[in-house]
């Protein structure tokens, strides 16, 4: 296909390309389509398939001090079937995997918090949590938001691929590790190895980093305002943009982490991409082959 004249974009578009998203070369592949749907009909947006029509107005409160994780997780489907979009758990208990397999619209409060693998795999909600939360949150996160006022553990936001996640304050090893979209915020610090074999999206680290930021990773953006331990495999600093500066500023204002300095101490980290030229067979593979 041929490329698409600047002229021809909207000033939004324009901006789009100059950061770099149109960049992914798609061809030779294929495209799946998920949503069917009638080009004459009036356009109803598109949803998950069973999805629930919730009002965020209609409020319930689930009380999850005597519950399994299990009961807790069934409980927010069945008050979503009901068509209530503002849900509230309280004494969470740091219970393991609460609030997992979301795919649904949902403002959903949890007052406490959470244990291992809270608020993977979901699509849609946003997600506010008062307390901390232990290793893999949101793990294969697909979009909505989630802020976490406290701290967080390892594996923070491990495999994301879309949506909004905030910790406003340190975060284990390895976040967002094989990150494959989306926006991670930390407003603390954050361990060793995080941005590992990172792919696409972008991370903002407001405090100090581990050793090995960026470790192995193949593409997106890492911006950090502390000073980094070291710098992983194939992981480069890079030049601030005005587009840079203009997307930093906004995201942290968003979440209320815009320091009173303003932005200009954070720095930009991206691939160098000396890690995209492969052989087709590993040496170890070769020798197998006669």
């Amino acid at each position: 296909m041929a490329e698409i004249a600047r002229s021809e974009l909207t000033a939004q578009e324009q901006l789009s390309h100059d950061m770099g998203l149109h960049s992914e070369r798609l061809s030779g592949r294929s495209l799946q389509v998920f949503f069917d749907f009638d080009l004459n009909e009036e356009p109803q947006g598109f949803g998950l398939p069973n999805a629930y029509d919730v009002d965020y107005n209609k409020r319930a409160e689930i009380d999850a001090s005597n519950m399994p994780s299990n009961t807790v997780n069934a409980r927010i489907r069945e008050l979503m079937q009901d068509g209530y979009g503002t849900i509230v758990v309280k004494n969470p208990g740091a219970k393991h995997s609460i609030a997992v397999g979301i795919l649904n619209r949902l403002n959903l409060i949890i007052e406490g918090s959470l244990g291992y693998f809270g608020c993977g795999l979901i699509d849609g909600p946003n997600v506010r949590i008062s307390g901390r939360v232990g290793w893999s949150c949101a793990e294969n996160m697909m979009s909505g938001t989630i802020l976490i006022e406290k701290n967080a553990g390892s594996q923070f936001g491990a495999a994301i691929r879309g949506g909004d996640l905030v910790c406003k304050g340190d975060v284990g090893s390895r976040t967002g590790i094989d990150m494959k979209g989306g926006t991670i915020v930390v407003g603390g610090a954050t361990g060793a190895f995080t941005g590992f074999m990172m792919q696409r999206g972008r991370m903002v680290i407001c405090g100090n980093a581990g050793k090995n930021l960026g470790d192995s990773m193949y593409d997106g953006t890492i911006y950090v305002g502390g000073e980094p331990a070291s710098l992983g495999v194939d992981a480069v600093w890079a030049e601030m943009t005005d587009l840079d500066r203009k997307w930093l500023e906004r995201k942290l204002r968003q979440y209320g982490l815009l320091p009173k300095s303003g932005i200009g101490h954070f720095r930009k980290i991206v691939a160098g991409k000396q890690l995209w030229n492969y052989d087709n067979l590993e040496p170890t593979e070769k020798k197998l082959v006669l």
